[in-house]
């Protein structure tokens, strides 16, 4: 397996498809970096020489895109600080509650777990 930025890709598949294993980069953000680094998107991961891999990891942070680790801990700052300001969505996320206003009344079983039946006791 190819190693770009310490995160393993597929050599078996093509680059643009191999890409978005890495977390933060999808289909159109592996085109874009394919095209910026000058490498033909159809090529195998395993035929890449290590000119190219190195091409491609300088044009990822060249270009500032989060992956991985960087991403995800951005991500968490941000959902962090909606919970320390007491918005809305961060009261919704602390609770485990759908952020984007869908339905709660019906739905809503992936945010909010397993039904719990209430009942009234004689």
């Amino acid at each position: 397996m190819a190693r770009i930025l310490g995160i393993e890709i597929p050599n078996e598949k093509r680059i643009e498809a191999s890409l978005p294993y890495m977390f933060g980069i999808g289909r159109p953000t592996a085109a874009k970096i394919l095209e910026h680094a000058g490498i033909d998107p159809n090529i195998r991961t395993g035929q890449l020489s290590e000119d190219q891999l190195v091409r491609i990891s300088q044009v990822i942070q060249t270009e500032q895109i989060l992956v991985e680790g960087d991403l995800r801990r951005e991500r968490q700052s941000q959902l962090k600080r909606l919970t320390s300001i007491n918005c809305y969505r961060g009261i919704r996320h602390k609770r485990g509650l759908p952020v984007r206003g869908q339905r709660t009344r019906t739905n809503a079983r992936t945010r909010k777990g397993k039904k719990k039946t209430v009942g009234v006791k004689k």
